[in-house]
């Protein structure tokens, strides 16, 4: 019953969608689930990048794959990397990165972030249209879920007073990310179709991409947050789909 529960919380933190039933009692148990729910976005994504390349529009095909990301979680982990952007960028100290990243208030490196982190997801997602890869679509969305247990079980939680993460954050540990690490290679495998190269560039990304995140994250703010772990998803699925699409030419 709890095991339910937590894919039920999963929903919920990473999506819109109504779905009923009772929060997990320990939030961290949401964490296994998260691939799954990864999968499940990257299957919708990528369904509305091909719905709409049926009209041989490509470059609207990848816009399809963009926006769909945005309406089925409501802009959460946009939210996330503008938050960061601002944080990073504009606090002198850890205090002040907290605190900038607390303001609901998007700032210039917030605004400048999500411009360009879009338009790279854009480009790539058009590229993934024309060579017909939408698995690869949806690989990006699943790993970007996956490094965020990647973080939370490996990072310590940054705010002293708790925040909205601190719940998953606090519980996590090695049994999480083992079981999403061999879950998410397994589910990567599949949409994949085996390709052990495409496979192997998507992880490699995923994992520069958390490594990178991760590191910068304990240096500005010591450790991470909810706006780091929505930030890491939206970088992981854009370095994956840029490199899927830059093997796959």
């Amino acid at each position: 019953m709890e095991a339910f529960r937590g894919l039920v919380t999963a929903f919920r933190t990473l999506t819109v969608l109504p779905v009923p039933g009772k929060d997990a009692l320990r939030f961290s148990t949401a964490l296994y689930w998260f691939p799954l729910v990864g999968l499940f976005l990257g299957a919708l994504q990528a369904f509305c990048a091909y719905a709409a390349a049926s009209t041989g529009w490509h470059e609207l095909a990848g816009f399809a794959a963009v926006l769909a990301g945005v309406l089925l979680t409501r802009g959460l982990h946009a939210d996330g990397l503008a938050d960061l952007a601002d944080g990073f960028w504009g606090g002198k100290d850890r205090q002040a990165v907290l605190r900038i990243m607390k303001d609901p208030n998007v700032g210039s490196f917030g605004a400048l972030s999500l411009v360009l982190v879009f338009l790279l997801k854009w480009i790539a997602a058009v590229k993934l249209v024309d060579l017909h890869a939408y698995g690869a679509i949806a690989s990006g969305v699943l790993l970007a879920r996956w490094v965020q247990v990647l973080l939370a079980s490996s990072m310590p939680y940054a705010r002293s007073e708790g925040g909205t993460a601190q719940a998953f954050v606090a519980g996590a540990g090695r049994s999480h990310l083992v079981l999403t690490s061999l879950s998410s290679t397994a589910l990567l495998l599949l949409l994949l179709q085996a390709d052990l190269r495409l496979a192997g560039v998507a992880l490699a990304a995923a994992v520069m991409s958390a490594l990178a995140t991760g590191l910068i994250a304990r240096r500005k703010a010591g450790g991470v947050t909810g706006d780091v772990l929505g930030a890491v998803s939206e970088l992981t699925e854009t370095a994956v789909w840029i490199g899927c699409a830059i093997i796959g030419r």
